[in-house]
């Protein structure tokens, strides 16, 4: 399935508005101007094979238009590259030797403009959806000037993100981390002045866990977190190591672009922003326990409502996002559980870094709750912090959640598990 937006595309050969901010990647310092413009076909498939060739397949596009689809090697299988093909792209390894290029059997005519995103492939194989520099691009005022780290998967909605924030305003810097890169990633910020970062709710939990102190040592004025439900753990998290930084958490899709941005450091967003229509905004609604947004953001094909297939739950005058609807669910006896409330639950105890739920099947009752943990690293002055036994884990749910909903094994990881997407399925 594609799906195209309807914006004009992008005004071929000019160059973008923030040609000269620096960029910093694999450690060396560089501008958008710098970097080289491959010969592309078109239209083409980029499957880059790092971040620096990634970053000039974007800056070829910017200043040339070619239609383009970009991701990552990694993230393209067999099936997907045969999809693309018969779609009419040329499929192009991009790495330093230049473009090696697989070409369709029935090429076709390229839409100048075009780019074009894979989805996360959440809720089944990815599929393609259309945009242009100028839908991607949704930060248009005036900005302070900023050095952003950039740790997402290239030609993912969230790294678009801030590549276009660093294309087209000028004074947004970029420092990007390699895969290999991302367990040192504070150091690597703090050598190179970064003060804004973005990344998903494990990206914050996995660093926090390895080593708190180095990412302290970070001078963020700005913490961008979405991708993943964000609960009031990690935000209280983060508040802690950075009290005077502004922290943000952004709810956006390649279907619906960014549709919800909430800065008052509480999880959720207000319950009086559902069905409030502001022209040029979105509308937030929600159906069935389920998130529903009008944007004029989306492509054209998804013009209206779309049902984002997110759950949600009102409460304390705050609209959560749990999960996915269908992953959030654990029927169990009859009874519905939200996997992400008693998932909320584990994460807010203070020797809990990260959890995930899931149902399992069970004799009698069909399913039953399960979770697996990670604890929190132990205090480095010694001092007892109470790291609690699956039973005193058992023991904190039973006594915030309904007897139906506690989970009955729980599991202890060693690490926080994250995917190319700085997600972890959760």
């Amino acid at each position: 399935m594609t799906v195209a937006t309807s914006r004009h595309p992008t005004r071929a050969n000019s160059e973008p508005a923030g040609v000269d901010n620096r960029l910093v990647v694999g450690g060396a310092a560089l501008t958008w101007r710098s970097l080289p413009t491959p010969t592309l076909p078109d239209p083409t498939a980029v499957l880059a094979r790092s971040a620096a060739h990634a970053l000039t397949a974007a800056r070829q596009h910017a200043v040339h238009g070619t239609e383009l689809l970009l991701s990552t090697v990694g993230r393209v299988d067999a099936a997907m590259r045969t999809e693309l093909l018969e779609a009419g792209f040329t499929i192009g390894v991009l790495d330093d030797d230049g473009v090696h290029p697989s070409a369709p059997a029935r090429p076709r005519a390229a839409e100048p403009g075009r780019l074009w995103l894979l989805t996360s492939g959440s809720t089944g194989r990815p599929k393609r959806v259309g945009h242009t520099l100028d839908t991607l691009t949704t930060v248009r005022a005036d900005q302070p000037e900023r050095t952003w780290l950039c740790p997402y998967a290239p030609g993912t909605y969230a790294w678009w993100q801030v590549v276009t924030l660093s294309l087209t305003q000028p004074g947004q810097h970029l420092v990007v981390v390699e895969p290999d890169e991302l367990d040192d990633w504070p150091t690597v910020a703090a050598a190179h002045g970064v003060d804004a970062a973005s990344g998903t709710p494990t990206f914050w939990r996995r660093t926090l866990y390895r080593d708190a102190a180095a990412l302290a040592r970070v001078p963020l004025r700005q913490i961008t977190l979405g991708g993943e439900p964000v609960d009031q753990a990690i935000l209280d998290q983060l508040r802690e190591v950075f009290p005077t930084a502004r922290i943000s958490w952004i709810y956006a899709s390649s279907e619906v672009g960014a549709s919800i941005v909430v800065h008052d450091g509480r999880a959720g967003f207000p319950v009086d922003w559902l069905d409030r229509e502001t022209p040029g905004r979105p509308t937030l609604s929600v159906r069935d326990d389920e998130l529903v947004v009008t944007s004029p953001y989306h492509g054209a094909g998804l013009a209206g409502p779309i049902r984002t297939g997110d759950r949600v739950q009102v409460l304390d005058g705050r609209v959560l996002i749990t999960g996915r609807r269908e992953s959030d669910e654990i029927n169990v006896g009859g009874s519905k559980v939200s996997a992400g409330v008693v998932r909320g639950v584990l994460a807010g105890h203070p020797a809990v870094a990260w959890a995930r739920v899931t149902g399992r099947r069970a004799p009698v009752l069909g399913r039953m709750v399960v979770a697996e943990v990670v604890l929190a690293a132990a205090d480095p002055s010694g001092a007892d912090t109470g790291v609690p036994d699956e039973a005193a884990l058992v023991r904190w749910c039973a006594d915030r959640l309904p007897e139906h909903a506690v989970p009955r094994r729980i599991r202890v990881l060693t690490d926080i598990p994250v995917k190319e997407t700085l997600k972890s399925d959760v």
